[in-house]
């Protein structure tokens, strides 16, 4: 499965777990950041520092304002850069790829909600035109204007 990857600043990509957890430099044991929780995670904000680097983006450039990660089931979860600082995805655990929240989880432990840990996470959103106050998360609400038309009625 492919994660959908889009920075406002530096493009979009296409890119598996495998690659993910090839590029990030730094890999923990889940625990080291969620006590009691298991598996193996890549710290995000050092992954995201190579994938800029491997773009040819300047250290020194600007880093996002906020993150937004979209699940599998349409769960989003807008969250503050300032609030990242210890996150992790986690990509597997036992040895063996993720069953529960495939492909890759999200864990912020420093985050103002537990609802910002999102599993199945398949797109990965890097944003710059505005700091948001707090984080926000919930479902996508998507109706059709078929659906529209009907409620009127």
């Amino acid at each position: 499965m492919e994660i959908k990857l889009y920075d406002e600043q530096n493009g979009k990509q296409e890119i598996s777990v495998e690659e993910l957890t090839k590029l990030a430099p730094l890999h923990v044991d889940l625990d080291e950041r969620v006590p009691g929780a298991e598996g193996k995670a890549f710290d995000l904000k050092a992954w995201y520092r190579a994938w800029r680097n491997e773009r040819g983006v300047p250290s020194a450039a600007v880093e996002p304002t906020h993150m937004t990660v979209e699940a599998a089931d349409e769960f989003r979860a807008t969250i503050p850069w300032n609030q990242l600082d210890q996150a992790v995805f986690l990509y597997e655990q036992n040895g063996s790829s993720l069953e529960k929240g495939y492909p890759i989880r999200l864990y912020v432990p420093d985050g103002s909600s537990e609802c910002l840990n999102v599993k199945s996470v398949i797109h990965i959103h890097f944003g710059y035109h505005e700091v948001p106050e707090k984080a926000a998360y919930g479902f996508k609400n998507q109706v059709s204007v078929e659906e529209l038309k009907l409620r009127k009625l």
